[in-house]
């Protein structure tokens, strides 16, 4: 069994998550895996697909011929260790020009493994002002969290954090 790393991206339309679904299941293959997105007109996304090592090929070439969508393939090591993220935290700041910067910089200076990073862009409700939002996993030393925390909240005045596990 291959485990394959599938980013898409292209002109939005009708149909494509359709469209590639389809593809997946002509070909046997198991959707693990997915954060799709509608992004200024343009559909982005990654999917992580299990399927038959046999088959791997065939399902490449069929996702790379979907018109108006380019996709990149990776195939990776279906026998890595799984990450677990032992740390959440959600990020509320003043946006600015550099945030994630800062913040992933921190993670890494920590020795913490970003896992995944969800943002989004808001007005604040009372005054409008643009707010940054981030929902962010990281898998980290349980020794190490309080200097992280430490190091975010260094960051900026405005930046809140708040942690789960």
């Amino acid at each position: 069994m291959n485990h394959l790393i599938i980013s898409c991206i292209g002109p939005d339309q009708t149909g494509l998550v359709d469209t590639l679904s389809k593809v997946i299941s002509k070909h046997q293959g198991n959707w693990q895996v997915s954060s799709l997105h509608h992004l200024s007109g343009f559909f982005a996304g990654v999917i992580e697909v299990a399927v038959a090592s046999e088959k791997s090929e065939s399902l490449i070439s069929a996702l790379k011929a979907i018109k108006g969508l380019s996709c990149q393939i990776e195939v990776a090591e279906p026998n890595m260790p799984d990450v677990i993220s032992n740390l959440v935290l959600e990020i509320t700041a003043n946006d600015r020009a550099g945030i994630v910067q800062e913040v992933s910089s921190v993670i890494h200076h920590q020795n913490g493994n970003l896992i995944k990073l969800v943002s989004s862009h808001d007005s604040a409700a009372h005054s409008g002002q643009d707010i940054f939002k981030a929902k962010v996993q990281i898998a980290i030393d349980d020794k190490s969290v309080d200097h992280l925390i430490s190091a975010l909240e260094q960051i900026a005045d405005d930046l809140m954090v708040d942690i789960s596990r």
